[in-house]
């Protein structure tokens, strides 16, 4: 019988090693799988990638993670905020290093890595910075920047209910970059508030197929990190 729950969420990220890279679901606060991370702190594993939209918010979630020195480079869409002042820090000490990604690119690099394409042209960054060392073509008199997928060992994400196969459903802007995440990395972790039973979620209703999630593990009270 599939039953795609683990016990706690210390049993689910277990197996998450050294120099791993994590896509973290969340758009701010909205979304954060915030208690897998605070079990990956407890579990101790360093040197890691993290794929986020933020760099984390106040001193829990991603935040908490970074502060405890366990991220060794962000990629994400917005490193500076109010509330990313561990970020911040650990940045302007040297120790942590830093991608920034325009947010729509960043999408799409995580879609490509879950459709299995081999990159896509954008004008998006062109003739800034982030161009810099990418392959640059003119496509119908624009120029476009080639962009490589963006793959994850394992991704972190929260959604709103799932069945014991991991078909999942999300709640509204807590699906943000979830459901591309889910089908972008090798081994997908999902706390979810509610484990319902099988045949409950309505077909239609079911944004991420359990096809694309390997461990499901219940939260029904999450902690918000923003």
């Amino acid at each position: 019988m599939i039953n795609k729950f683990a016990e706690s969420v210390h049993a689910a990220v277990a197996d998450v090693f050294d120099g791993a890279t994590i896509l973290v679901g969340g758009f701010g606060g909205a979304g954060h799988p915030t208690e897998l991370l605070h079990a990956l702190i407890d579990q101790g594993a360093r040197e890691l990638t993290v794929v986020n939209n933020n760099a984390g918010n106040h001193e829990t979630g991603l935040a908490a993670l970074i502060q405890a020195g366990r991220v060794r480079k962000m990629i994400c869409s917005f490193p500076k905020a109010s509330h990313s002042y561990v970020f911040d820090q650990m940045y302007r000490e040297g120790r942590i290093e830093l991608e920034v990604v325009p947010q729509g690119t960043i999408a799409e690099r995580l879609h490509a890595a879950g459709a299995g394409l081999c990159g896509f042209y954008t004008p998006t960054g062109h003739g800034t910075e982030l161009a810099a060392g990418k392959e640059v073509r003119l496509i119908n008199g624009t120029h476009c920047v080639f962009e490589t997928p963006l793959h994850g060992d394992f991704a972190f994400v929260q959604a709103h209910q799932a069945d014991r196969w991991g078909n999942l459903v999300y709640r509204k802007a807590a699906r943000n970059f979830g459901p591309v995440m889910c089908q972008a990395a090798k081994t997908t972790i999902v706390q979810v508030r509610q484990q319902v039973a099988l045949g409950a979620l309505d077909p239609e209703a079911i944004v991420t197929p359990g096809i694309f999630v390997q461990r499901v593990v219940e939260v029904p009270h999450p902690q918000v990190s923003s």
